[in-house]
């Protein structure tokens, strides 16, 4: 090969190269500034469908003045009801929602699954709801808790299944639920689509609030304002 054929190359490849960088998608960055405080949220590329969704309910001002209107301690805080906004005192919450979903985007090859602080989409139950599509609005912030080896293989067992054997715990996710915490049993069935980068000790507050039967906090936990900054 002559050494204008290589410099032609080379070229080329760079060009390819630099074609790459600029194609990749920046990341967004959520903020919720609650009556507890402020949580940042990443959203996840690999989950476009979810990521996109969000930002457009975001923008919009779909979840200012919405409730996390379920707190399970140990477990997760959920919001994004739009009946929530004005609703009065112990009135159960939960069934409100925009009139679509969205596919499920399951990526636990890729590493993400429900550790600690991750941002995730709820739905409706498998019987009405068999694809596991996302509900249009409604999320939840995992804080869950921290397991050893014989709670994960009683998880695996109910994951066996309940997903046919399809989800399976990694050794490196083994790890994550030992040290840092969640909710395993969820994994495989519920979309995961972000994380919390500033503000856990905000879920942590959150999570921790008194609540009546129904799971909703006795004194509201308001989403003020949800605003992209990145």
């Amino acid at each position: 090969m002559n050494k204008r054929m290589m410099g032609i190359l080379a070229g080329c490849l760079l060009t390819c190269l630099l074609g790459l960088s600029s194609c990749k998608e920046k990341e967004v960055h959520v903020l919720l500034e609650t009556t507890q405080g402020n949580i940042e949220l990443k959203l996840y590329n690999l989950t476009p469908l979810h990521r996109d969704n969000f930002k457009a309910l975001v923008k919009e001002g779909a979840y200012d003045s919405l409730l996390f209107h379920r707190v399970i301690r140990d477990f997760m805080i959920q919001g994004g009801d739009p009946d929530s906004k004005n609703a009065e005192p112990g009135v159960m919450l939960g069934e409100g929602d925009r009139p679509y979903t969205v596919p499920a985007e399951f990526r636990l090859e890729e590493g993400i699954f429900h550790r600690r602080g991750v941002l995730a989409a709820a739905r409706e139950g498998d019987d009405v709801n068999p694809e596991q599509r996302s509900s249009a609005m409604q999320f939840y912030i995992v804080w869950g808790r921290i397991f050893d080896d014989a709670g994960l293989d009683k998880i695996q067992e109910r994951l066996d299944a309940r997903t046919d054997g399809r989800v399976k715990l990694s050794p490196e996710m083994r790890e994550v639920y030992k040290t840092v915490g969640g909710t395993p049993h969820l994994d495989g069935q519920y979309t995961v689509f972000g994380e919390v980068v500033s503000g856990l000790d905000v879920v942590d507050a959150i999570q921790h609030v008194p609540t009546d039967e129904n799971d909703r906090p006795l004194e509201d936990v308001r989403i003020l304002k949800a605003r992209i900054v990145k």
